[in-house]
């Protein structure tokens, strides 16, 4: 059915149901939603089309015109946080196709009916925190297949919570309500803190068991329960005893047999499974590697599923810009090993016909079954963008999985700044890294575009997963993980999770990269390597501390890399990157810059700055401090502006690529290049 209004007809319409809409100024008659590179205030626009709306902390009231929500066909998640709006929740549940809905702190009320969320299949994120919703929680969202945040504390909801078993469901919190009775077993792998604030809840979580009720037990039947409780402990505990003596015997007598069992396997294992590969083969190492490979691979090249060894599947290649290859010619290859990482271990293959290629051993993703990760493999590979690097080809195992990439010869960019001191590092002066922060934003700007419906389209963006060609175009890499990796692994083996907000409370968004973006920008400014990307609190420099504190006391020339503090012409560029990097790295996310706005500024900053120019972006913690000291400075509220022009077209160069390591890697050592 088409629509009988335009867009902007459409959220016109949608501005008037609401009152105190002053926020709204730049939604006008005569221009367009999603026009050139700023558009309406609070709107996300994909290709020209309005995509999301993002009102929160606009000061908004009054109705919600859902039938103009109607006419965007396009909708795929509003949020009106933090705004005035109050009486029963909104009719959204007539958005069949909405993927998100963020309504926390509003003064909404009443009972939300129980099967409001039944036609909402496309739905995978609920705020509902920070109202006066009373009633039971409803029972429909037990029928959300993919829901992944749900967010109902500091309401009015009673009763008992639903069992809400999709594996999906990453984020719950339920915390300071009237809820009751036990906490249902799909929800015990949340911590106390989801569930704290419910008087009448228990479980484990809570460290408090649920107690069966025992009203009208009869008093003399007290000392036959607990006599009979009695028998029954002693014939368990003489039965474990038992036991207990039977596995011992059992095991003392298996010991010597059990070591040679080991031994065996692992004589098998190693002729099945694992090649090995020097840098420097002689005529004989070569012979047995190959015998080795005969031994133990399938002869497929395009991922054949047949045979039920762990070498019967091959890789499966999904992208064919390098020829198509197998993990026989993996087997073969010469190899070196990069390093470790949060995420596993990393290899860089020289294959037969010169094509040098990196795989990387990941540990951590688990969370899908093989058809849910290939599909989300080949959305990766399928991507195109001058500053990403997508993936080649990956073999898939349940307990480890093998992702190949090109190889990059430069290294990367954590590399560069803080281990070469060579050539390359002397070429990182201030028009380079400014080209490096600035092929890093179109990357970002392109992965949230096309990976928006992820609640952290990139999740892992640090100076060691940002690659660099022989002319300094950065290359992201190891993108977009979030969803094949599980929830409780994903905080330590993703870097966004050491945004505030995600560390403390475990919430995340968008703007966690941003966060992550904001790390790397004042990483590359000072030249420090930033604590953050440590575990531990030892080592490295608080880069958003050491900078917050020296722009508060006007010391920001301070801060910059002397290798580019040199550049005086430059230095009003360099303060104004600054002050966006501290921007980025909010403690607060609704202080924090979004992504699309945190491109805008990135994009602003020249080489050399114009000498009348004395724009300058000052974080909401710093502005009290900018204005007693420059009283006579105007300071101009900026509203977030979504959308990027032309951030989705491709472009086709070619690279000659190698090291992918934050190090350099030894050449005449030998390894065990182990194939799963």
């Amino acid at each position: 059915m088409g629509s009988s209004l335009t867009e902007s007809e459409a959220l016109l319409k949608l501005k008037s149901s609401f009152t105190k809409a002053s926020a709204l100024n730049s939604w006008v008659n005569g221009s367009l939603p999603c026009e050139g590179e700023v558009g309406w205030d609070g709107l996300v626009c994909s290709n020209g089309i309005v995509t999301d709306i993002r009102l929160g902390g606009f000061g908004l009231s009054g109705k919600i015109d859902v039938d103009a929500l109607l006419e965007l066909s396009d909708l795929r998640s509003i949020s009106i946080m933090s705004n005035n709006f109050s009486g029963p929740i909104p009719a959204f549940n007539r958005l069949g196709s909405l993927r998100a809905i963020y309504l926390s702190r509003n003064r909404f009320s009443g009972e939300i009916p129980s099967d409001y969320f039944a036609n909402m299949a496309s739905l995978k994120k609920v705020y509902l925190s920070g109202n006066m919703f009373t009633g039971k929680i409803p029972s429909s969202l037990t029928q959300i297949p993919r829901l992944s945040e749900l967010l109902l504390d500091n309401n009015q909801f009673s009763g008992t919570i639903p069992s809400i078993d999709q594996p999906t469901l990453a984020s719950l919190d339920v915390a300071n309500n009237k809820l009751e009775g036990e906490i249902p077993s799909s929800l015990t792998k949340f911590n106390a803190s989801t569930f704290e604030g419910n008087g009448g809840l228990c479980g484990e979580p809570l460290g408090n068991e649920c107690k069966e009720a025992a009203a009208g037990q009869p008093a003399g039947s007290k000392n036959t329960s607990i006599s009979k409780n009695m028998i029954i402990a002693i014939v368990v505990a003489a039965v474990v005893l038992l036991m207990i003596i039977v596995v011992i015997i059992v095991r003392s007598r298996r010991k010597k047999r059990d070591e040679f069992d080991v031994l065996e396997h692992e004589k098998r294992n190693s002729e099945e499974h694992v090649v090995e590969v020097r840098v420097s083969q002689s005529g004989s190492s070569r012979k047995e590697a190959d015998s080795i490979h005969r031994k133990g691979s399938s002869s497929s090249r395009r991922g054949s599923n047949k045979g039920k060894g762990n070498m019967a599947v091959d890789l499966v290649v999904v992208n064919n810009e390098k020829g198509v290859f197998g993990l026989s010619d993996l087997m073969r290859a010469s190899a070196e090993v990069l390093g470790n990482g949060s995420l596993g271990s990393a290899y860089k293959a020289v294959m037969a016909n010169g094509v040098a290629v990196v795989v990387k051993r990941m540990r951590e993703m688990n969370a899908l079954g093989r058809d849910q990760f290939d599909a989300e493999i080949r959305q990766l590979a399928s991507l195109q963008h001058w500053n990403i690097l997508t993936p080649l080809a990956y073999h898939f195992r349940k307990d480890e999985k093998l992702l190949v990439y090109e190889y990059i010869p430069k290294g990367s960019l954590l590399y560069l700044l803080h281990g070469d001191r060579g050539p390359s590092h002397a070429e990182l002066n201030w028009p380079t890294r400014l080209k490096i922060v600035q092929g890093i934003a179109q990357g970002m700007g392109y992965i949230h575009t096309e990976l928006a419906y992820s609640s952290i389209p990139h999740g892992n963006l640090k100076s060691s997963n940002i690659l660099l060609t022989p002319d300094f175009d950065p290359l992201l890499i190891d993108y977009g993980f979030f969803p094949l990796i599980n929830p409780l692994d994903a905080a330590q083996a993703l870097f966004a999770f050491k945004a505030p907000e995600a560390a403390i409370f475990g919430l995340i968004s968008p703007k966690c990269d941003v966060y992550s973006l904001g790390i790397v920008i004042l990483e590359i400014l000072t030249g420090k390597y930033p604590s953050q990307y440590l575990n531990s609190n030892k080592g490295g420099t608080d880069v958003v501390e050491w900078v917050n504190s020296a722009i508060a006391d006007h010391r920001q020339s301070e801060l910059f890399d002397p290798e580019i503090a040199s550049s005086r012409n430059s230095i009003g560029e360099m303060k104004k990157l600054l002050h966006i990097g501290a921007a980025c790295t909010e403690s607060d996310p609704e202080q924090r810059l979004d992504m699309m706005e945190a491109i805008r500024r990135i994009e602003e900053v020249q080489v050399e700055g114009d000498q009348e120019d004395r724009t300058m972006y000052v974080t909401p913690s710093l502005r009290d401090s900018y204005e007693d000291s420059f009283p006579q400075i105007t300071f101009e509220a900026r509203n977030s502006y979504d959308g990027l022009g032309g951030l989705s077209r491709t472009r086709h160069e070619s690279h000659s690529f190698a090291s992918q390591s934050s190090g350099r890697p030894s050449t005449d050592d030998n390894f065990v290049f182990a194939i799963p």
